[in-house]
């Protein structure tokens, strides 16, 4: 009997899902006995007559992911095995050391100590390999394994062992595990003399007054206009994105409902408290990574007419989603109602299931849109995501930046040039001379960083359809020399690119030295968006026109 506990399980979700789909009682029931029996019959038989010895959790867990799989990307099975990194996610709390680790050139190392945290105040730096974690060897291990090592209960003590760059033998630390809670506002500063940045991250607890107190902090440093950075923020809670509204929205206003097949559970939700401020010009930062509660804020500010957004259309999730408990610890992530923002629009995709490889919504035709009015009469649709007031699209890397920085080049020689300079000018200020970019040139003379350009891929792609189709040799002359125009050289497109390489440069260095603060201040003189956003924001008229006209 213990191989069959499971099955309660799909049990739970075959009711819930089965209740709701026959409008007679009776063929409901049937239905609901009949798939259940047909259900447990054949786990049984499986588990009995199959080849090879099968796992009842895994098979089990399988069986519910495609089932849920088949309504919506948001509806989840949790086990309880995965609860904590559930609630890690939901309140951006867990116990460990405050570090992101990742791989490179092949090693396990700290890409970013977290300021204020154990790993940060024991000493670890970007670039420490991890060669042991408590004793246990991690030089094979993924970084998932190695995060599961580093995590657990706080006050707890661990020794990490690291490999230093320049530093002959390795180096053994103890730490002591603390409650680590992440930033929902990992930076907020001065652009210029009267523009504030904030960056809002993630919706868990205290979003809305992280957003409040940095926008304070800004105004006492003589900010006279705000930029809001929601770009790649997935959502989260749904209060704190009603919070984070509030902040600069008056108190009673309506900032999203919910309606579901549970009429009961239909809310509206308004802003509750007195707002920080409802005048300070705002633009707002959205892409096709922005979701959710991030769809909730920008839409509801667009609605209201209270600020400018710029960028690319948000990425289109208007579901709600809901934990209800299972057997076993386990938990049932369910998405029960679609959310409608002021002017009555969902911004939920009408297709979630096809969306473009960065998971942006594809096109939608005009006639499965509905038009809807913002308080100043601007026309907005729905149908899939938030459509920005000014569309930017931000430029594409060149072949040689994105082979640099995958290869881990671009890592490797900021972390040289760390441990060759004991400080740099503030992240903000920071540029590399000429000079110092060609010591960048020549250090990648024995490196290998050989890519292929699309125009590259086309040209062979060419060539191979050619033979494949009997022309090959009556176009042959005219390829080669098609390709002998275009075939790259890196030295050429190390010069050519050359303001790009270095910024990526500048920022992977300042990193080092200004740890996530050096993220954000090294973007502010190349980011397209933030660009665009001070051009909006300077300029007063234009700011005026697109909060009560059609976008540009």
């Amino acid at each position: 009997m213990k191989k069959f506990k499971f099955l309660s399980l799909p049990i739970v979700l075959v009711v819930i899902a089965g209740f709701f789909s026959f409008n007679n009682p009776d063929e409901r029931y049937f239905e609901i006995t009949k798939n259940l029996d047909i259900f447990a019959t054949l786990f049984k038989e499986v588990n009995a007559f199959y080849v090879d010895e099968i796992n009842p959790n895994d098979l089990i867990k399988t069986g519910i992911n495609a089932m849920l799989a088949s309504l919506d990307p948001y509806t989840n099975y949790i086990p309880e095995d995965d609860i904590e990194d559930y609630r890690t996610i939901t309140t951006g709390q867990y116990g460990g050391i405050g570090a992101v680790i990742g791989r490179r050139s092949g090693k396990n190392m700290i890409l970013m100590p977290y300021e204020g945290f154990p790993a940060h105040k024991a000493g670890l730096k970007i670039g420490d390999e991890i060669l042991k974690v408590d004793n246990v060897d991690v030089k094979d291990k993924t970084t998932s394994e190695i995060s599961q090592l580093l995590k657990g209960q706080a006050n707890t003590k661990l020794t990490i062992t690291i490999k230093r760059y320049g530093v002959e033998e390795p180096i053994t630390l103890e730490l002591t595990r603390e409650k680590i809670t992440i930033d929902n506002v990992p930076y907020f500063g001065m652009i210029n003399d009267d523009i504030g940045y904030i960056k809002l991250s993630d919706f868990t607890t205290n979003a809305g007054k992280e957003v409040k107190k940095a926008l304070e902090h800004l105004k006492k440093e003589g900010a006279q206009k705000i930029i809001f950075d929601l770009r790649g923020n997935p959502g989260g809670l749904l209060n704190e994105a009603v919070n984070v509204s509030n902040v600069f929205l008056n108190q009673g206003l309506e900032i999203v409902s919910t309606k579901g097949k549970v009429t009961e559970w239909n809310k509206t939700y308004r802003a509750l408290n007195q707002p920080a401020d409802t005048e300070i010009p705002i633009a707002v930062l959205v892409n096709g990574r922005s979701a959710s509660a991030a769809e909730i804020v920008s839409g509801a500010i667009q609605d209201y007419d209270r600020g400018v957004l710029v960028g690319q259309r948000t990425f289109g999730k208007g579901l709600v989603q809901a934990t209800r408990p299972l057997t076993f610890n386990s938990q049932l992530k369910i998405t029960t109602a679609k959310y409608y923002i002021p002017s009555g629009r969902c911004i939920q995709a009408i297709n979630y299931s096809h969306r473009n490889p960065d998971g942006s919504v594809g096109v939608i035709p005009d006639s499965l849109k509905s038009a809807f009015k913002t308080k100043n009469g601007r026309t907005v649709y729905d149908g899939g995501g938030i459509n920005p007031d000014i569309e930017i699209k931000p430029p594409m890397p060149a072949p040689i930046t994105i082979s640099l920085v995958s290869k881990g080049l671009v890592f490797d020689y900021s972390l040289k040039y760390y441990h060759e300079h004991e400080t740099i000018p503030p992240a903000k200020e920071f540029k590399l001379s000429d000079e110092e970019y060609q010591d960048f040139v020549n250090w990648l003379s024995d490196k290998d960083y050989d890519y292929t350009t699309k125009v590259e891929k086309t040209i062979e792609s060419l060539r191979k359809s050619a033979k494949s189709e009997k022309f090959y040799e009556k176009i042959k002359e005219e390829i080669d020399h098609l390709e002998s125009q275009v075939m790259h050289n890196k030295k050429q497109d190390l010069m050519e690119f050359k303001d790009e390489i270095k910024s990526m440069l500048e920022q992977s260095i300042a990193e080092h030295y200004y740890l996530m603060k050096a993220d954000f201040e090294c973007s502010f003189d190349d980011d397209v968006q933030i660009k665009a956003a001070i051009d909006v924001l300077n300029d007063q008229p234009r700011y005026s026109a697109l909060l009560t006209s059609a976008k540009e």
